[in-house]
């Protein structure tokens, strides 16, 4: 399996960890929205590895954005779960190509 695709794996489950309604902002809070730049740091990272690869990047760039706008209670919830399950998605089909 390549780097993008386990990096994939984590952040898609970072991301959706910080989906979960209460708990993950007050994650966000607590670390005082530190959590939001070490995420737009690894989504960084994992962009960077995917378009090397050549493989779908959607869901990294996706993951920036919801680094940026995750401070808005409502709207961080919403894109934190949209990332995840883009992320989640992505890095499933991508371990079915790697088998193939």
């Amino acid at each position: 399996m390549k780097l993008s695709t386990w990096l994939k794996w984590f952040t898609g489950g970072c991301e959706a960890l910080l989906a979960i309604p209460l708990a993950g902002g007050l994650f966000v809070l607590s670390t005082g929205w530190q959590v939001l730049i070490f995420m737009f740091l690894f989504h960084l990272v994992t962009l960077i590895f995917s378009v090397k690869e050549s493989r779908s990047f959607a869901g990294s760039i996706l993951g920036l954005i919801t680094s940026v706008v995750g401070a808005i209670p409502f709207l961080g919830w919403i894109m934190h779960m949209v990332t995840a399950i883009v992320l989640l998605v992505d890095a499933g089909l991508a371990t079915k190509t790697d088998k193939a």
